[in-house]
């Protein structure tokens, strides 16, 4: 597909050569959802040799989708099975969220995984086939809860938890963030097209749209009197869910700025901007992160069991979203035991840990969860006199949808991390209970 838009991309340029004496405006194969996407000048050129070309050759794509009918069918089933075999819930509000349904749920929970210590595990909803099954296996058959963020906040961020939490009397951090876009991004507003019905962001990734993207948008949208064709709407429509643009002046659309999803996210203003970070590694640092309302509701019950403190053991920690949710939920960090291999990450979270005047006790020295060994836990242990919370996502690198080279599940080179937060887990349980 990707070789016919750039032959198709090449054939409509020299039609236009030939046939006009203006020049077009063309989005490039590189940037571009699929065939057929060709922006050029206003109506009153005479395009009809080109939108002649334009049919003959949607007529010889779609006589290729036929004759791969059998293949397609097959990689469809192939994907549907990757991610839906996790059975996902049409509506991923887990055990309930704020101002939302509340589905009637009895939990039980293994004699085995009744806390404390309590733990809370976090990784994409979307994953191949059978990882939340081993996952559940692993941290004693406990049910995921499956939520996505877009019910406590303006984008979307669907996550898989597995805890032993209590799921009764949660609250919400107060105040209640926005949950439109435009109520979040108001200065957006003015300049919102009236086809874009977007309501909601996508998910927040590490990676921003470029410059170049953007330019083509407005170039594509300044050829256009008033509305532009269904087309070009359903193009520039494409361009800004992927990656989350938003409209900052007429025809203008930009991507997010990383103050803009710190807010989105739940973090204070500038909590990326320390440790002498750039723009990229805060992106990076913030398309890794927890969404900070969604967790501070599952450990608001915590509240009340730990009024003097908490203890945590922070596994795969990044930029400290856990950290924030329970400070922001008024729960006193008494000691932090910090895992995070990225020194970006450990230098905005110890810089987090300054600026709130944190009073209790921080170590974060420790960059490898597979350096963290039952000698070092028990010497932990022993000086804190136990961990109440053991929290982490561990990488999802092998697992989301968007990386089809190396989606290898739990096996991959990064996400077969996971077994290491087991095995701390299960080694605190012993320690703790010895």
């Amino acid at each position: 597909m990707e070789l016919m838009d750039y032959i198709y991309a090449a054939r409509m340029a020299e039609a236009s050569n030939t046939h006009q004496q203006e020049p077009t405006h063309m989005i490039s194969a590189e940037d571009k959802p699929g065939h057929g996407h060709y922006y050029s000048d206003p109506p009153n050129v005479n395009k009809r040799k080109l939108f002649e070309e334009e049919e003959r050759w949607e007529s010889k794509i779609d006589s290729w989708k036929r004759n791969q009918k059998v293949s397609g069918e097959k990689r469809k089933k192939l994907f549907v099975d990757e991610d839906e075999a996790v059975h996902l819930p049409k509506v991923m509000v887990g055990f309930g969220v704020p101002n939302g349904p509340q589905p009637v749920f009895k939990r039980r929970l293994p004699d085995a995984a009744i806390g404390p210590p309590y733990f809370y595990y976090e990784n994409v909803a979307c994953t191949p086939k059978g990882v939340w099954s081993t996952i559940s296996r692993f941290l004693h058959d406990i049910e995921p809860e499956f939520v996505d963020s877009k019910y406590f906040c303006a984008t979307a961020r669907k996550r898989g938890y597995i805890h032993n939490l209590p799921i009764n009397n949660r609250f919400p951090l107060m105040p209640i963030p926005p949950l439109m876009i435009q109520e979040a991004l108001p200065l957006t507003k003015k300049w919102w097209p009236s086809w874009d019905l977007r309501t909601k962001l996508n998910c927040l990734s590490t990676c921003t749209a470029s410059a170049k993207l953007t330019e083509r948008i407005r170039k594509a949208l300044e050829c256009w009197q008033g509305n532009p064709p269904l087309k070009t709407q359903k193009y520039v429509l494409y361009e800004c869910r992927k990656w989350n643009l938003v409209w900052t002046g007429k025809n203008k659309a930009a991507p997010l700025e990383p103050e803009e999803i710190e807010m989105l996210l739940g973090y204070p203003k500038h909590h990326t901007r320390g440790g002498g970070t750039n723009r990229t590694e805060r992106f990076k640092a913030l398309g890794n992160s927890f969404q900070v309302d969604t967790v501070a509701y599952h450990l608001s019950v915590l509240k009340d069991m730990f009024p003097s403190g908490i203890s945590v053991l922070s596994l795969f920690s990044g930029i400290g979203g856990a950290e924030v949710a329970l400070h922001r939920l008024g729960i006193p960090l008494k000691n932090v035991v910090s895992v995070e291999i990225s020194e970006v990450n450990r230098n905005i979270f110890r810089s987090w840990w300054d600026e709130t005047d944190q009073k209790g006790n921080l170590i974060d020295n420790i960059t490898d969860v597979q350096q963290l060994t039952a000698d070092k836990l028990e010497k932990l242990i022993n000086l804190f006199g136990g961990f109440d919370l053991i929290i982490g996502g561990s990488p999802c690198n092998n697992l989301t949808g968007s990386n089809r080279a190396s989606r290898d599940g739990l096996e991959g080179k990064h996400s077969v991390l996971f077994y290491e937060y087991f095995r701390i887990l299960d080694a605190v349980k012993c320690l703790m209970g010895n």
